[in-house]
Order: C-alpha cells, then structure tokens, then sequence
C-alpha cells in the first residue's frame, strides 16, 4: 500500500515536515520505494518538492490517532489510518503536538 497523497509526513532523518504530493518514477540511483521504481514527492512548502523514500517517512497523526490529510474528512481519515497501520510498524506514526 502507498502513502496516499495529501498525508502529512516527516522526514525521520532530516525532520522537515510536508505533504505526499504523488509518486516520481526513479531511472537512477539506489534509494527507491518498496516497488523498486518510485519515491515519494514531500512537498514542504517551497517551490521544489522533495523526493523521498518511504522508509524515511514518518506519518504524522492528531489528536484523536487519525492520520493528517489535506482536505479529509474524519470517517475517510479512519479508514487510511487503519489501512496504513495495517502494514508500517508502530513506530512509523507520530503524534504531531
């Protein structure tokens, strides 16, 4: 499962924080998706985006345990935070305070 995009996510080395604004296909270089093919593209306000790969992300939560998205209702929010849980480890979700 991808991270689906307009999820907040930060960066677990470099700590700048964004949203998952898509995927980039990768013709070089060793850091990739799971899939082999992709990184993610982090937008984090500035006018180039960052490519990331997934195990570099952290998911970003609220609150009430539900994953940040842009423009998400609660109910859709639960079902990609269950989805999402349902394949990363525990410690890959962060509670943003």
């Amino acid at each position: 499962m991808r991270i689906p995009d307009g999820t907040k996510v930060k960066h677990r080395h470099e700590g700048y924080i964004g949203f998952i604004d898509g995927l980039t296909e990768i013709v070089t270089g060793p850091n990739r998706n799971p899939d082999g093919k992709t990184q993610y593209r982090m937008n984090t306000g500035a006018p180039d985006r960052q490519l990331v790969t997934e195990n570099d992300l952290s998911i970003l939560m609220d609150d009430e345990e539900l994953v940040i998205m842009l423009r998400q209702k609660a109910p859709y929010r639960r079902a990609v935070t269950q989805s999402l849980q349902s394949v990363f480890a525990a410690d890959r979700f962060l509670k943003l305070s």
